[in-house]
């Protein structure tokens, strides 16, 4: 038997970000998913090396890039749209179940059990830090696209801003006030 699992995986980077906004740079699910990676690492570092949490920073990564794994088959529905109403977020919901049950079908069943608490997000700590990792990386890439000029991302970095405050995580507010401040600096300026 063909197990198409993997080959899924690999086409996320054919699922376009940020449909509704105009990019000075487009962005794709798979570079993303790898820069929620780094992020939830770096937060589970933070957490376990600067305020002595038990945590593994490792686990972090690796389910971060599954996270929006359903995407392959859903597209990536714009935050505004998602949770628009309660209605259509629960169906939302639904619909990424659906998709996660057709990608995890996809794996032999000797595999299936490994890759189903990536895929379904079932590990709520770890999750926790993902979605963290989600909403910096969102974070970053208004800074980025306003610093190139685009005035189109105000209104999200605003709010983007607001979440990740109101995540109320000691990590976060470490990493924006230890790392965030260099994504808006040129090239010469970091050095």
């Amino acid at each position: 038997m063909n197990h198409s699992f993997f080959a899924y995986i690999f086409r996320m980077r054919y699922i376009a970000r940020w449909a509704l906004m105009r990019n000075t740079r487009t962005e794709n699910v798979e570079e993303h998913s790898y820069e929620v990676a780094v992020l939830a690492h770096a937060l589970a570092v933070i957490g376990r090396d600067v305020f002595h949490k038990d945590l593994d920073p490792n686990q972090a990564a690796v389910a971060a890039l599954f996270h929006d794994a359903p995407e392959i088959i859903t597209g990536d529905m714009p935050t505004p749209i998602k949770y628009y109403n309660p209605d259509l977020k629960t169906a939302y919901r639904q619909v990424e179940a659906v998709a996660q049950d057709k990608l995890l079908s996809m794996l032999p069943p000797e595999l299936a059990p490994a890759y189903e608490p990536l895929v379904r997000e079932s590990n709520r700590e770890i999750r926790r830090y993902v979605k963290a990792a989600d909403k910096l990386s969102a974070c970053i890439k208004c800074v980025e696209e306003l610093k190139m000029g685009n005035s189109e991302f105000k209104k999200a970095a605003e709010q983007t801003m607001t979440a990740l405050k109101d995540m109320e995580m000691e990590e976060l507010d470490y990493f924006t006030e230890q790392f965030l401040p260099a994504f808006s600096l040129t090239l010469d300026e970091l050095q």
